[in-house]
């Protein structure tokens, strides 16, 4: 494979993106609208009326991918430019999946402040900005800050797109099993971003806080451990047990988001009745499926792979979750948006799955159940379950600040941008 990725990379175009104009360039009059001098009058009518740049200009459909490569797709502190295709390939998936165009910047800059300062400098530019592959704890401090500085939505996916997923899942997987959230013993091996952004969401869904216990490089946090960061603090737990395998006995619910080979089958039998695991470490689970599989065959489990059933993919999210966003002008992506996205997931799950979605997964039929607790990645219909739930919870916390226009006109207005994916090589494509 890696031969193969090489060449699909450095092929002519090089990388995965390139700009193309959106309007007539044919002859000279179309310059001079592009440029000078009729773009004077945009720019005039913008500085007197600055909402305008949303009219005139690709601001309100062009999301920001940005990184300082100190977190890149499990490799680690590789640097700002070795993270550059991981970038391009996030863009694709934007406009892919949601027909939003996307400038990756990746910036030489491992200091938050300055990194910080740099991002909120480039507000002006974007719709929107995705945080991507910015290492823990300091993407916190970074998400936190831009939110609450910036007129634009800022979202870090490590943070909340996992999150998203993992509690769409949870909730169908509750379902399934009969369990209530309340009554979950939850143990979460990683205390990164991803596991304290799905511990907080798992909270707002009914799971009780001092039911999940979460587990660092160290083992469990609990009250005989020091020099902890202010991030791990709320999960201490008075508790003697220290090692993963110490925790694992009675668990309902596991979600690891650490290393691969961490869990085996001795400690999957010691879980709850009818257990939930979530081992989405790439590309190696934390327990490979089968073995998980045959040492509970009442195991609800989901991973991080396509090649197993219930993959817990990102893509599920941030494409539509930014759709939404920009198209009612939030400020935000607040919790309520987020809970939108995830209940979204979780109803569409249990809709029919059309043929041609089966066809792509190469499956008679998928429907509903512990082999299907989420939406596959293919699925078109994503688009329009997830896009108007989160402006509608946008509208709905105050966060919007243009006029949503109904869930059946919006869903029309969806499917015009992705007939315009589905045409030949034109001028609305990157």
């Amino acid at each position: 494979m890696k031969n193969h990725a090489l060449e699909y990379h450095s092929r002519f175009p090089k990388g995965k993106t390139k700009v193309v104009p959106t309007k007539p360039t044919e002859n000279s009059y179309d310059l001079s609208l592009a440029y000078s001098p009729g773009v004077a009058y945009p720019c005039l009518e913008i500085e007197k009326q600055p909402d305008l740049v949303y009219e005139y200009t690709n601001r309100g459909n062009l999301v920001g991918i940005i990184t300082n490569g100190t977190a890149i797709l499990g490799l680690g502190n590789i640097g700002a430019s070795a993270g550059k295709p991981v970038m391009e390939g996030k863009a694709v998936l934007f406009k892919k999946f949601a027909g939003i165009d996307v400038f990756d910047i990746e910036i030489s800059e491992t200091d938050p402040e300055k990194f910080i300062t740099i991002v909120k400098a480039l507000e002006p530019t974007f719709g929107g900005i995705n945080l991507e592959d910015i290492r823990a704890p300091e993407c916190f401090h970074i998400e936190k800050t831009l939110d609450e500085s910036m007129k634009i939505p800022v979202f870090h996916d490590d943070q909340h797109g996992t999150a998203i997923i993992s509690t769409a899942a949870l909730l169908n997987s509750l379902v399934i099993t009969g369990k209530k959230a309340e009554n979950l013993k939850v143990v979460i091996n990683g205390a990164g971003a991803a596991a304290i952004s799905i511990a907080e969401m798992l909270t707002h869904i009914g799971v009780k806080h001092e039911s999940i216990f979460m587990l660092d490089s160290r083992g469990v946090i609990n009250h005989k451990r020091s020099n902890l960061h202010e991030s791990k603090l709320p999960f201490v737990r008075n508790t003697e047990a220290e090692t993963l395998e110490d925790i694992f006995p009675g668990t309902d619910l596991f979600i690891g988001v650490s290393v691969a080979n961490v869990v085996t089958e001795t400690m999957v039998k010691t879980m709850a009745e009818k257990p939930i695991m979530f081992a989405l470490a790439n590309p190696d689970p934390e327990i490979p499926y089968p073995d998980a599989k045959r040492a509970r065959p009442d195991l609800i489990m989901a991973t991080g792979r396509s090649d197993y059933p219930n993959q817990v993919n990102n893509v599920l999210g941030f494409p539509f979750i930014f759709r939404g966003a920009l198209d009612v002008r939030a400020k935000v992506v607040n919790m309520e948006m987020k809970l939108a996205a995830a209940y979204a997931l979780s109803e569409l799950t249990k809709i029919p799955v059309p043929r041609e979605v089966c066809e792509a997964y190469n499956e008679v039929e998928i429907r509903f159940g512990e082999d299907y607790i989420i939406p596959k990645p293919l699925d078109e219909r994503v688009l329009y379950h997830v896009a108007p739930a989160v402006a509608e919870a946008a509208v709905k916390t105050g966060v919007s600040q243009v006029e949503y226009p109904g869930r059946e006109a919006y869903v029309k207005f969806l499917e015009s941008i992705m007939a315009q994916q589905k045409e030949p090589i034109s001028a609305l494509e990157i």
